[in-house]
């Protein structure tokens, strides 16, 4: 299967964890797994989860500000409780919390009435699901009733059960929302053969072949997904970053550790120079609304985004390291190299290993065209690009696009020996 072609072009999306959780502001579902709460206390916030501020328009509009082309929502985190109407259990917000609807729905339609594509995180482990810990799973040593069955008490006939219930909800997301892409995710605690993953991934693809699947649906997925830290060497094939604001997935008032702007779009820069996307998450509170505080970062990237959409938009990895002292992308047709400069460059900014002319040189967002110079070199060996320093600086990044005289080619050499 053929990645879809948005994806890679979309370089941003804005992750959403949002559920019951936010009630009480805890952890989610880990909260319970690990004892900080017990079950019976974390499904009580059911009774506060109302969505009262929830509009799906203005989470639509904010995303779209941000510089975001898609958006993944946690339809059911490990919690097991859905955002959705569920037909294979009653165990949702539409039918035990004051929210009382189908809040995906919601979503789903306003994202797409604003040109997101619509994206839907499941996760396989249910921590609440009577069959759920009736197996053992691959950690030898883990004895958490919650996830998993203890030794000599395994249960296969309602292992199935469960598997049925898995498969229905999924085939509920396929079939009523027909989702641009699902986020799987809990995959750990039980290896592939129990999951029936290769099955799965088929059945998907049967079902909704436009879907894009991340890499959680095990040796299925389209694209890989490291979390919370940067890739120092970037994986094999499309990827995808996701990343909190502050440390926090779901809503946590105390958690006031937030990155600031500079911060994210050094992130994305780095993340979208070496070919990946971006997936930057909020946690709305329980009513539906997000924090000023994240909307306000969502904002300040997406105007550093709009001022350097050429270096973004349509762009793939760019200079290998060792080129240029920071990140860059490279435009579609390979002739123009965006290079992001975060500090104020002294003087010059140097490019290594250019074979082509340079036919102009400017600043993004200012129109400014930059002197440069080719200094040194032998033999096969290029000299250095020597670029002046441009005068008119961003305040979180500068841009520069150097204009190629035919596609990028790299010297990759050693040197003249």
């Amino acid at each position: 299967m053929t990645l879809q072609p948005w994806f890679p072009d979309a370089k941003l999306g804005i992750f959403v964890h949002w559920g019951i959780y936010a009630v009480n502001g805890i952890t989610e579902s880990w909260s319970m797994f690990n004892g900080e709460i017990s079950p019976e206390d974390y499904l009580r916030q059911l009774d506060g989860f109302t969505a009262a501020r929830f509009d799906p328009d203005a989470w639509a509009e904010l995303f779209h500000r941000a510089g975001a082309r898609y958006a993944v929502l946690t339809t059911k985190h490990h919690d097991g409780v859905a955002l959705w109407d569920t037909d294979a259990g009653d165990l949702s917000v539409v039918r035990r919390a004051p929210a009382g609807r189908d809040l995906v729905d919601g979503y789903v339609a306003a994202m797409r009435r604003r040109g997101l594509k619509a994206g839907l995180y499941f996760s396989h482990a249910d921590w609440s699901h009577p069959d759920y810990a009736t197996v053992r799973g691959p950690i030898a040593d883990e004895n958490n009733p919650m996830a998993y069955a203890p030794v000599g008490g395994e249960d296969p006939a309602r292992w199935e059960r469960f598997l049925a219930f898995h498969r229905a909800q999924i085939d509920e997301l396929l079939d009523r929302f027909a989702p641009d892409l699902l986020w799987f995710d809990g995959q750990w605690e039980r290896d592939e053969s129990q999951w029936r993953f290769a099955a799965l991934g088929e059945q998907i693809r049967a079902r909704s072949p436009h879907t894009v699947i991340n890499g959680r649906l095990t040796g299925f997925g389209d694209y890989a997904t490291p979390e919370q830290g940067l890739p120092i060497t970037a994986p094999d094939g499309p990827w995808e970053l996701c990343l909190t604001v502050n440390d926090s997935w779901g809503y946590r008032p105390q958690d006031h550790n937030h990155k600031s702007v500079r911060q994210l779009v050094r992130t994305f820069a780095e993340v979208i120079g070496a070919g990946g996307n971006l997936l930057l998450d909020v946690g709305p509170k329980p009513d539906g609304t997000i924090t000023p505080e994240q909307a306000d970062r969502l904002l300040g990237l997406g105007a550093w985004i709009g001022r350097n959409r050429d270096a973004v938009y349509g762009t793939r990895a760019g200079l290998p390291p060792g080129h240029h002292y920071g990140p860059s992308t490279l435009s579609a047709d390979r002739r123009v190299v965006y290079l992001v400069c975060f500090d104020a460059p002294r003087e010059f900014v140097a490019v290594r290993g250019l074979r082509n002319p340079v036919r102009r040189v400017s600043v993004l967002g200012a129109g400014a065209e930059l002197a440069h110079r080719v200094v040194g070199g032998f033999a096969e060996v290029p000299g250095v690009l020597y670029i002046d320093a441009p005068a008119d600086l961003d305040e979180h990044a500068t841009v520069l696009a150097v204009e190629l005289d035919g596609e990028l080619d790299l010297y990759r050499g050693a040197g003249h020996n």
